[in-house]
């Protein structure tokens, strides 16, 4: 038993920390080094992870992972109403454009259209992606209840970048902004070369986010001026996807 629960718990360090190495693994979960390297293996033999691309002593999880999750929380259904609206908010910008979840406190990448630009932002599915520092995640914590929002400052807000949100209430005033405009932005907080904007998608009672929809561009590109077209473009797509779902619920 204690080897199986060893093997989730990796599952979900490497999940919430990729790509990551055996010796930090092992540090994280207070285990002997040769203890995580067996696990490593076996879950790679099983098909939940994967050597990191370029970096073949780090791992990351597979989309194994992403599907059963998708398949234990319904997410299949959301993707399958909101990518419609995701292609056609590809056309309009041509940029990247990505489908976030919320779980367990994370925020967690289920689908991805690519622009046709050869600059572009490529981000793995199944990747998680920090609340604070993220446009989708921070578009999920402006439409949380304001309790959620505090359990999450008080675990600390990590710094990843020069430019990261880790003062409180500075976070706070933030978010009451993004409320007022609809959607949230990033410019370099968690990655230096990565800005988004981003909308939550409310789910069918109303209130409670289920998805956020966000536009990545690289840093380079962009402008004041296409941070605000795209913010009201990701608005209207994520309303669109919200509506949908409600009525794909309904009565």
């Amino acid at each position: 038993m204690q080897n199986v629960l060893n093997a989730l718990r990796t599952l979900e360090e490497v999940a919430a920390r990729q790509p990551i190495g055996v010796a930090e693994l092992a540090r994280a979960l207070e285990l002997p080094k040769s203890s995580v390297q067996r696990t490593l293996v076996t879950l790679h033999t099983a098909g939940w992870i994967r050597q990191a691309p370029g970096t073949p002593t780090r791992w990351a999880v597979t989309t194994k992972a992403l599907l059963v999750g998708r398949s234990a929380t319904g997410e299949l259904g959301l993707r399958d109403v909101a990518v419609p609206v995701m292609e056609e908010l590809r056309r309009r910008t041509d940029e990247t454009v990505h489908l976030a979840v919320p779980e367990g406190g994370r925020i967690v990448l289920i689908e991805r259209l690519e622009t046709s630009r050869p600059v572009r932002i490529v981000l793995p599915l199944g990747q998680n992606l920090p609340a604070h520092a993220s446009a989708n995640g921070k578009a999920v914590l402006a439409a949380s209840p304001a309790e959620a929002v505090e359990r999450y400052i008080a675990d600390g807000l990590a710094r990843f970048t020069d430019s990261s949100i880790t003062d409180p209430d500075r976070l706070r005033v933030e978010l009451a902004e993004i409320r007022a405009r609809g959607y949230a932005t990033n410019s370099g907080e968690w990655r230096d070369d990565v800005s988004a904007v981003a909308s939550a998608v409310i789910g069918p009672d109303g209130t409670t986010p289920v998805a956020s929809i966000s536009v990545n561009v690289p840093s380079s590109r962009m402008t004041e001026t296409s941070r605000v077209a795209l913010g009201a473009a990701v608005r209207e797509a994520a309303d669109r996807v919200g509506t949908l779902l409600g009525r794909s619920t309904g009565p």
